[in-house]
């Protein structure tokens, strides 16, 4: 008889990570009937969905609340069909604001939960945790320090390392892709790829680009954002009387500008991550509106806001936010990364360090091990 398992994935990375994890799993099970909400990645390993993830890849509270008919609507499908179907175990990928109401329903219905890529509740709210431990059978971590953040409740979790190490180890090792760089040193300049980011953020990167043009005119920038974005951009770089004269906008290709620059200013959020484990000094920047700030500032219960620096407890990679984001001090923070110093040699040294803290690879495969020991 198949063993029946659903899988929730609401976002493109969990659509990815999900999709890796349950081709390792096919390899040892083929009695398997896997179902649930995913993307184009779970779909061409077999697995039916309901809903794509574009239908479910939401930012903002706002944006939420106004297809929330929507999502109540695909949440009642997945506990129906989980009624019907009786899964032997579901397979939950981060997406927590549907995720965690979704494991308390099935928990209720005795059926296994079992959650990979946690809910960062130890920056945010750790008063989830308990009932955490209520609804979740077994958690899948991928940030070493997450196995203690749950050492005082009831719950099996398991450190399976970061996916994004595999990854971006092969990318790193890749052929480079022709970019428009035009100079010998190279500046990558990553404002994020929300609207609001970009709004906030662009502006001091181009100006602190310029302070740093003016006294070394061998400098070349990039700003590569989501294409979606490229005319918000735009739009900037034609307002701006500061912005760098060497500079040029790519759509997409944020990983290719990171591996060939020998240093970048990124915005705080998984691209600092991505920046650490391809080897490109960086300066983590960030900046919002004054009530935006206020209300991080309230909730935040963390030294730092970049992973990199969470997961090494200490600030391996400078962090210039809000008020800090200042052109002059941008650009004095980024100038000795740029060059043969101590200062670099030091970050590349942290960097690596930090690839082996977060595991040795394959989580895909010790997730799949535990998925399979379960069911």
């Amino acid at each position: 008889m198949k063993k029946n398992l659903l899988v929730i994935a609401g976002e493109a990375s969990g659509d990815m990570h999900g999709a890796d994890v349950i081709r390792e799993l096919r390899r040892n099970r083929s009695d398997l009937d896997i179902w649930g909400l995913g993307g184009e990645r779970l779909r061409e390993e077999g697995v039916e969905t309901l809903h794509d993830i574009k239908e479910l890849d939401v930012l903002g509270f706002v944006e939420v609340l106004r297809r929330y008919p929507f999502f109540k609507k695909v949440f009642n499908e997945v506990l129906a069909g989980a009624d019907r179907r009786k899964p032997d175990a579901a397979l939950l990928i981060d997406y927590p604001g549907f995720n965690l109401r979704l494991a308390s329903e099935l928990k209720k219905r005795g059926i296994q939960v079992l959650y990979y890529v946690c809910p960062q509740v130890w920056a945010w709210n750790r008063g989830r945790i308990p009932k955490m431990a209520q609804i979740i059978d077994r958690l899948m971590v991928i940030f070493p320090f997450e196995v203690d953040v749950f050492k005082g409740v009831d719950l099996k979790v398991d450190f399976v390392g970061h996916p994004m190490v595999d990854e971006l180890r092969a990318f790193r090792d890749s052929e480079p892709e022709p970019l428009p760089w035009n100079g010998e040193k190279k500046i990558a300049l990553l404002p994020g790829s929300r609207k609001q980011e970009i709004h906030y953020i662009l502006e001091p990167l181009l100006e602190a680009a310029r302070l740093l043009e003016d006294s070394r005119p061998d400098l070349s920038f990039i700003v590569p954002v989501p294409e979606r974005r490229l005319g918000l951009v735009e739009e900037i770089l034609q307002k701006s009387k500061k912005a760098p004269r060497n500079l040029a906008v790519v759509a997409g290709q944020a990983r290719e500008v990171l591996k060939q620059a020998d240093a970048a200013f990124v915005a705080s959020g998984t691209a600092t991550l991505e920046a650490a484990l391809l080897h490109c000094p960086t300066v983590l920047v960030y900046r919002g509106s004054w009530m935006n700030e206020m209300f991080v500032r309230m909730l935040i219960r963390i030294p730092w806001l970049g992973i990199a620096n969470i997961v090494a407890n200490k600030e391996i990679m400078p962090e210039r936010l809000q008020r800090d984001m200042d052109p002059n001090k941008l650009a004095a923070t980024i100038d000795p990364l740029m060059n043969d110093t101590p200062e670099r040699a030091a970050m590349l040294e942290n960097f690596q360090a930090l690839e082996k803290l977060l595991g040795s690879g394959s989580p895909a495969k010790r997730v799949a091990q535990i998925i399979a020991d379960s069911i």
